[in-house]
């Protein structure tokens, strides 16, 4: 067997490493920075705070990312980067934020629009500008990760980039940027990591070190998850969580995702669900489909190892997860239509699906989709 692992990212983890951001900026060169981030952080004066701590490092600061990331957004984030000449970009927030301030780095050093970019990663100009990333969900993990995904919502179509010029230069994770997350979001995002662990495990492209790192991750998430939905402020648990979920961003950042995030793209497109909780809508129909065909019975090792006594026991705890968080099952409150369901066994056939150990099949798809609804 051969493998290789590179992980480019500085990471900086614990509890008040936000205050460490001047540093860093510093380290990287930076004077003129882009903070990048939602309007909730504006509404709680995070950001105030950040922009006075930094002392005239933050030259501007681009507050309206929303959910999924849509391209025009990153757009704004490239004329922005252009119009106050920063050198740096500073992501404060969940996976949207990241993805959209990471592209944004690397798309504002040539002359092309984001739009042009859809569908077309391997074209994107090299590593642009310097990018701090900071989490504030324990989640997507796009701090370590070469992806960036944006959403074109017109065409109601997500479009995940991959390049090795998206990575971060540093990560700073702090758990403590997390108690604030509301438990729906801590649920949807605590379900993308648990997905990520997953699907970089059983990816095609799975190495024996993302193994290792996909367990450290599950474990944490089976324990910690629903500490984290029912008491916010427990510093264990939002800490177990911050874990998981960068052990998962390490899990899939190279092997990459498989079947319920290639499934996920149009759920999330059509229903505007949440992407951790459309992942987890078909993640235990994928455990099942990979774990019949998984002739070398790593999945049941797994479980084991987990401390299940089978692949039933596993699928039960993810339900019961979800169960508890509040999180939707199904579709069925959105009476999807024949043509709804064609165009999400259709949109499911990407490159993603590919990385799937087992071949997924026009039937698999109609079969889980039909399913749900």
């Amino acid at each position: 067997m051969q493998w290789e692992y590179r992980q480019p990212v500085v990471i900086h983890f614990g509890n008040g490493k936000l205050a460490q951001l001047s540093d860093e900026i510093d380290a990287l060169g930076g004077t003129r920075a882009l903070l990048v981030t939602s309007e909730g952080f504006v509404k709680r004066h995070v950001v105030s705070a950040i922009v006075d701590d930094c002392e005239g490092r933050i030259a501007a600061v681009y507050p309206d990312v929303k959910p999924n990331a849509p391209y025009q957004e990153c757009q704004a984030c490239v004329d922005l980067i252009k119009e106050k000449d920063c050198d740096i970009v500073v992501a404060l927030g969940g996976g949207s934020v990241m993805d959209t301030a990471k592209a944004a780095a690397c798309i504002c050093t040539g002359t092309r629009a984001v739009h042009s970019f859809l569908g077309h990663a391997d074209e994107l100009p090299g590593k642009g500008l310097p990018v701090i990333a900071i989490p504030t969900t324990a989640g997507t993990a796009s701090e370590v990760t070469r992806v960036s995904v944006l959403s074109d919502p017109q065409e109601h179509v997500k479009y995940s980039m991959h390049n090795d010029a998206l990575f971060a230069d540093v990560a700073l994770v702090d758990p403590e940027l997390t108690y604030t997350l509301p438990k729906h979001a801590t649920a949807s995002t605590g379900m993308d990591v648990l997905c990520h662990a997953l699907e970089g495990y059983w990816s095609v492209n799975h190495q024996p070190i993302t193994d290792t790192m996909a367990f450290g991750s599950l474990k944490r998430v089976f324990k910690y998850l629903h500490i984290a939905c029912r008491d916010p402020e427990n510093a264990e648990a939002r800490e177990g969580m911050a874990e998981a979920s960068i052990l998962a961003g390490l899990t899939f950042a190279l092997p990459g995702t498989t079947g319920p995030h290639a499934c996920s793209y149009p759920i999330t497109s059509l229903f505007d669900i949440d992407h951790g909780e459309a992942c987890g809508m078909t993640i235990v129909d994928f455990l099942y489909l990979n774990a019949a065909a998984d002739e070398d019975g790593r999945i049941i090792k797994l479980a084991r190892r987990l401390g299940f006594g089978n692949i039933d026991e596993m699928a039960n705890r993810i339900i019961e997860l979800k169960v508890q968080a509040g999180l939707l099952q199904n579709l069925k409150s959105f009476s999807p239509t024949k043509e709804q369901i064609d165009r999400m066994v259709a949109d499911s056939k990407n490159s993603t699906l590919l990385r799937n150990p087992v071949k997924v099949t026009d039937e698999d798809l109609y079969r889980i989709f039909e399913g749900l609804c």
